[in-house]
């Protein structure tokens, strides 16, 4: 097996009325949340598939069940934790993490500080080694018209 390894992730989910909006292991104030089986925070699912696809072993769903009781409402920061576990299994260390952001709303300026230590801890890493930008994109598609949040991933590894 390679001394590094990367791996690339993505989630979306909807936001609807009636949900908590957390990006990152972070709520934000916001009138709308994601939609999921867990708090839907994609900023750590996306990660979290980096995470995994950097040493083969899958993604979310295949570790995390959207089916299974035990991931109801959990959340995603402490699945992050679960995965650097999982990952350290197989001699790997978290070098670092880079994640693109794709939301018209809220502004998450004012939280990317916050998230990028929230990460961080999870991953066992330094802020530092945590990047985290947003985009918007540019009123164009279901993100355009609001009625989602993206992200990407990448990670690399290293033993």
């Amino acid at each position: 097996m390679n001394k590094f390894r990367i791996g690339h992730g993505y989630d979306i989910h909807r936001l609807v009325p009636g949900r908590r909006l957390v990006l990152g292991g972070v709520e934000i104030p916001f009138n709308l949340g994601l939609d999921g089986h867990s708090d839907a925070d994609v900023v750590s699912h996306a990660i979290i598939d980096a995470l995994l696809g950097a040493v083969s072993l899958g993604d979310i769903g295949f570790h995390f069940p959207d089916d299974d009781p035990a991931y109801k409402g959990a959340e995603s920061i402490e699945l992050l934790k679960k995965t650097r576990a999982i990952v350290g299994e197989k001699s790997f260390a978290v070098g670092n993490i880079d994640v693109t952001i794709i939301a018209e709303n809220p502004k998450l300026a004012p939280y990317i500080k916050e998230m990028k230590c929230r990460v961080a801890e999870a991953a066992g890493i330094s802020p530092g080694d945590v990047s985290i930008k947003a985009t918007t994109n540019e009123k164009m598609g279901t993100i355009g018209r609001g009625e989602g949040i993206a992200a990407f991933s990448v990670a690399l590894l290293y033993k």
